[in-house]
């Protein structure tokens, strides 16, 4: 059963407001990622504190960043059932995880951030780590 609106409305608004667009279904999720060559930032959101105390504020300061993605997209594990699944199967050789944090581009999978590795860290420490992909896959092409 998926976890009460009321419940994770504060969570999805704190990546609302840095511009993210919610993903509620699978066909929502395809159209976003199928469609475009430009890379895609795809967070999945949840409730646990290791994405309230770390992947949320690390993400935003990543957004400070000079170079970003173009797009930015949320699915929330836990509630958006059908859009979690389906943005799962674009993260091919890793295994369920929330929170974690994707970045794709024409459709394929390019940087991934595990729960592992947001875990025990600090806002900073994750910024910086999505940075370097931004950096990587998101600058001008010659």
């Amino acid at each position: 059963m998926p976890y009460p609106d009321l419940l994770v409305a504060p969570m999805r608004e704190e990546l609302v407001r840095l511009g993210f667009e919610e993903l509620k279904s699978g066909d929502d999720v395809e159209n976003t990622l199928e469609n475009g060559e430009e890379p895609v930032l795809v967070v999945v959101n949840s409730v646990c504190g290791c994405a309230a105390g770390a992947m949320r504020p690390g993400v935003a300061l990543s957004l400070n960043h000079e170079v970003k993605p173009p797009r930015l997209a949320t699915v929330f594990a836990g509630q958006d059932l059908e859009a979690t699944q389906k943005a799962r199967e674009y993260f091919t050789g890793y295994p369920p995880s929330s929170p974690s944090i994707a970045l794709l581009k024409d459709g394929e999978l390019v940087y991934m951030m595990e729960r592992h590795q947001i875990e025990g860290r600090g806002p900073e420490a994750i910024a910086k780590d999505l940075a370097a992909a931004y950096d990587e896959h998101c600058g001008a092409t010659d």
